[in-house]
């Protein structure tokens, strides 16, 4: 009987070692884990700057690109004024009456 504790006593001491070995290990991994968790979060961060930059950036684009635009139809404007004015100038001293 107490050949039968002391069996008892030692398996459950090496159950004892074997459940720390296990603690030890999923602690170690749940450190791991979060630091890999915080460098994903620095990542994102950063990610997300460079994205509203990107926009902004695509942004300053598209309105420099309308800006040229809305300059090349001014020129067009002005100079179909001009030859316009011309032309309405010549129509009515030639007389299409």
């Amino acid at each position: 009987s107490s050949r039968q504790a002391l069996e008892q006593a030692r398996v459950a001491a090496e159950e004892l070692e074997d459940v720390k070995a296990v603690v030890k290990r999923l602690e170690e991994e749940n450190a791991e884990l979060r630091r890999q968790a915080r460098r994903t979060e620095k990542e994102q961060r950063s990610l997300g700057s460079r994205a509203e930059g990107l926009q902004e950036e695509r942004l300053l684009t598209e309105g420099q690109g309308l800006r040229e635009q809305i300059q090349a139809q001014a020129v067009r404007v002005a100079s179909l004024e001009v030859s316009g004015g011309t032309v309405a100038a010549a129509g009515g001293a030639g007389g299409c009456d």
